[in-house]
């Protein structure tokens, strides 16, 4: 479990980024304290900051120099280091108060054309292939972050049992809603793309729409659960 109490890290990226590392390992910990500084962030922003990109153990803040407030006299970087020091107290409080996001069941039909490897993870765990869909559906997952593609999720939660190398060779072509795992981690294929994650299964859910008012399905902070369901029930909720 993470320690949020521990000191700040922050160190530059270029010159017009910052990075927080608030963490040394995937934790759920460090996951809402990561949550709460965005949400400060969003409610206290300072002038000149442009954008913050949350991830596993880091959150990297960008901000234009030309914008920022003059009055300090501070150079940039010192300016917006001393700005979100003084958020960590807000922070920390809040990551101590933070509450699980909603719950998204995700149905997937397992096995077959939709998850190809689903033997392999069966074979490399040393069980059966109902065991592997029983282990996957069991777990609750927490969404950590969403990237790579636009709307895929990177999910913590796991069985380690599951754990499998990624494909030596990966796929040139990765169907959108394939649901795949590689070593520690399961995640979903928002769009088609390549990808050497081992194919367990599918959703039929479109879990990224430009069209959408919210074009990704899944944020981070938000628990998933993966449903098994048929074909048929398949082919129905595609449709």
């Amino acid at each position: 479990m993470a320690d949020l109490a521990a000191p700040l890290r922050m160190y530059p990226l270029g010159d017009a980024a910052l990075v927080l590392e608030l963490g040394q390992a995937i934790d759920p910990a460090t996951h809402r304290l990561i949550q709460a500084f965005a949400r400060l962030l969003d409610q206290h922003p300072l002038p000149g900051l442009r954008e913050y990109v949350p991830a596993f153990t880091t959150l990297t803040v960008y901000y234009d120099c030309r914008a920022l407030p003059q009055a300090s006299g501070l150079p940039p970087y010192e300016q917006v280091a001393s700005y979100l020091s003084a958020l960590l107290p807000a922070a920390r409080a809040a990551a101590m108060e933070y509450a699980p996001g909603a719950l998204v069941e995700i149905p997937v039909c397992y096995g077959g054309e939709f998850g190809p490897d689903l033997e392999v993870v069966a074979q490399h765990a040393q069980v059966t292939a109902k065991e592997v869909i029983a282990l996957h559906a069991h777990a609750e997952y927490l969404v950590y972050m969403v990237g790579f593609a636009p709307g895929f999720p990177y999910l913590g939660g796991l069985d380690a049992q599951l754990a499998t190398p990624r494909r030596a060779q990966p796929r040139p072509l990765v169907p959108a809603g394939a649901v795949g795992i590689a070593g520690m981690q399961t995640g979903i294929y928002s769009l088609p793309t390549p990808g050497g994650w081992q194919l367990i299964g599918r959703t039929p859910l479109r879990l990224f729409d430009a069209g959408r008012a919210q074009p990704s399905l899944l944020k981070a902070g938000q628990r998933l659960r993966f449903v098994p369901i048929s074909q048929a029930d398949f082919q129905r909720l595609a449709s």
